[in-house]
C-alpha cells in the first residue's frame, strides 16, 4: 500500500517495468521482484489495479513507471501497439496517489546500464525499445517502426512476432543487420542489447554487451535519485 513517512527522509520508490507480455516490480527494501502477465488490451486502470494488488504489502511513496509508448513531458503521447487504449494522457500520479515519474520503457532499462558517454540501447522484446543517451541525457528513439524490408519496419522483423514467424536462425540474422544499421546510423560508441531475447543472441555482436531486464529497476530509482541496493 501507498504510505508516506515523515521520519524516513529516503524515497521508498515503487518501480514498475510495464511490457507487452508481463508487468514487473520491485521497491526499496524488497530482495525480489514480482512478476505478473499483461494482456493485450489491458488499460491503464487495469494495470493500475493489478499492480496495487500485487504490492498491497509493499510501502511505497514514489513511483517510477516504465511504458512501452511514446512518453512526452511525462505523460504518454501513443497507447502502447501491444496494449490496450486509453493511455495517451493518462494520469498515473493522481490514479498512484503519489509523485510518480513516467518514462518510456527502454529509456528506463537504458538508463539503468548508462556508463557514460554515448550510448545505443537495443531492446529485443515484444518489439524493439530503442533510446539513446548521450552524456547523461536520454532521448527515447521510435526507431523500431522505421521502415526495413518489404514495407515492414525493424520491430516486425526482430521483435517476438518476428521471431515467432522466421524462426531463431533467420531472426537472428536480422537481428545482427539491425544492430549493424542503427549502430552506424546513430554513431554510438557503447551498443548495449537488453530485452527478454537478449540472451538469445550467441555469440554477442563485435563491440556490443548484453544486460538483462533488471537493469530497468536500477533505472527507476535512478529517475528518483537512488540506487537500488
Amino acid at each position: 500500500m501507498a504510505a508516506n513517512s515523515q521520519k524516513n527522509t529516503k524515497r521508498q520508490i515503487l518501480v514498475i517495468d510495464v511490457g507487452g507480455s508481463n508487468i514487473k516490480m520491485i521497491a526499496t527494501g524488497q530482495a525480489e521482484r514480482i512478476k505478473i502477465p499483461s494482456e493485450p488490451d489491458m488499460t491503464p486502470e487495469q494495470m493500475i489495479k493489478l499492480v496495487q494488488e500485487a504490492t498491497a504489502e509493499w510501502d511505497y511513496d514514489h513511483v517510477a513507471l516504465g511504458i512501452p509508448c511514446v512518453v512526452l513531458h511525462g505523460e504518454p503521447a501513443t497507447n502502447p501497439v501491444n496494449l490496450g487504449k486509453g493511455w495517451i494522457g493518462f494520469d498515473f500520479e493522481k490514479a498512484f496517489g503519489v509523485p510518480t515519474k513516467v518514462i518510456n520503457d527502454a529509456a528506463m532499462q537504458a538508463y539503468g546500464c548508462y556508463h557514460g558517454g554515448t550510448m545505443l540501447f537495443l531492446g529485443l522484446g515484444t518489439g524493439l525499445g530503442t533510446t539513446l543517451i548521450c552524456d547523461g541525457t536520454i532521448i527515447p528513439l521510435e526507431a523500431g517502426h522505421l521502415p526495413y524490408r518489404k514495407k515492414k519496419s525493424f520491430e516486425q522483423y526482430v521483435g517476438k512476432k518476428g521471431f515467432n514467424k522466421l524462426g531463431a536462425e533467420k531472426w537472428e540474422k536480422h537481428v545482427r543487420k539491425v544492430i549493424k544499421i542503427l549502430r552506424d546510423a546513430f554513431n554510438a560508441e557503447d551498443i548495449v542489447i537488453g530485452g527478454g531475447n537478449a540472451k538469445l543472441l550467441d555469440p554477442m555482436p563485435k563491440g556490443t554487451r548484453r544486460t538483462d531486464n533488471g537493469a530497468a529497476f536500477t533505472g527507476g530509482f535512478r529517475l528518483w535519485g537512488e540506487e537500488h541496493a
